[in-house]
């Protein structure tokens, strides 16, 4: 199957409707293998797939690098996000403090657009609040990039609700990405109706909960510390039982339909709103496809019920996040 494609936001921003997450090709999810991760991105365009995320900070750096290599011939294909936000010493992230001022933001475009090795960026958002800048400020800047050429459409990630209106009033804001998914709801009571009301797209970043919802996943402890899972809370301990024990549903609506779990997140996912764009992310193509081919499943009222109760925020056990990358979070 080839994808369709799905509008974010009122400018005109029209991507595939499953995206790819590309930061676990360069971070996070066990070791790196470039052959692969190229092989998938050019897969991912073969299947219609071509709205990739990456972000300066994913290496940080080689991500990007990476994307532009793999899409030397190809870049009129694609559609390129990526973020900006963090602060660097010695080409290293420093943890927990941001820098989102104008000055800043015009050189992480500059920097990028030779990484990827484009002439513009097609979607760039603030990859978390600077609490030091006003939103105002940063939306600004963004909108004379737009002006200039070098981007095409600005986004927010993890932006709260008095940001994320903030920032629209000043320079239109096309999509929010920030972490949705069956097992995590945080979006759903304020957000998405702020969303809806302004004429933002949302893009859900772990749309598999880290891959807990594919069932193919073990306890935290089990994966090297180098690995993200290793320390997140949802994974570990008391936790991970709770949790596993609440996916099972996922698993029974996936026999029903002749699909994979994770077939069945992404279908519940595109189901929430024609808005919606998922950016599952892998480093294999054989996940690639999987993912791709949930588009093509549909899930019927009950179904939609079913998940909603069995993964209502009560029924997950664990936060999201450890304290200090919860803090970056603005709410």
């Amino acid at each position: 199957m080839t994808l369709g494609t799905r509008k974010l936001g009122r400018q005109g921003l029209e991507v595939s409707a499953v995206g790819l997450g590309c930061m676990g090709m360069s971070q996070a999810y066990g070791p790196a293998d470039e052959a692969e991760s190229v092989a998938t991105i050019h897969r991912a365009l073969e299947l219609g797939c071509t709205f990739l995320d990456t972000a300066e900070v994913y290496g940080p750096f080689v991500n990007e690098e990476l994307i532009g290599r793999a899409l030397e011939g190809r870049r009129d294909r694609a559609v390129i996000a990526t973020k900006f936000g963090f602060r660097f010493e010695n080409g290293e992230q420093v943890h927990g403090r941001m820098d989102s001022r104008p000055e800043r933001i015009r050189e992480v475009v500059e920097a990028s657009l030779k990484r990827l090795r484009t002439d513009h960026i097609d979607l760039l958002y603030q990859h978390r609040i600077d609490p030091g800048v006003p939103v105002e400020d940063v939306a600004g800047a963004v909108g004379e990039l737009v002006r200039q050429g070098k981007v095409r459409f600005f986004g927010l990630s993890e932006a709260g609700a008095a940001n994320i209106r903030r920032a629209h009033a000043t320079f239109p804001v096309s999509a929010l990405q920030s972490e949705y998914s069956l097992w995590e709801r945080n979006l759903e009571p304020q957000i998405i109706p702020l969303l809806r009301e302004l004429g933002i797209g949302l893009v859900p970043f772990a749309p598999l909960g880290r891959g807990f919802l594919t069932g193919a996943v073990k306890r935290g402890e089990d994966y090297p510390p180098s690995d993200f899972r290793h320390h997140d809370p949802r994974y570990r301990g008391a936790n991970f039982d709770a949790n596993v024990k609440a996916a099972r549903i996922v698993a029974e609506v996936a026999a029903r339909h002749g699909a994979r779990p994770g077939q069945i997140a992404l279908a519940w996912l595109l189901a929430k709103g024609p808005d919606v764009v998922p950016i599952p992310g892998t480093k294999r193509r054989s996940y690639l496809e999987e993912n791709v081919a949930a588009a093509s499943i549909a899930l019927d009222a009950a179904d939609m019920a079913r998940l909603d109760a069995a993964l209502a925020p009560e029924q997950v056990a664990g936060e999201r996040y450890g304290a200090a990358m919860m803090a970056t979070v603005d709410r």
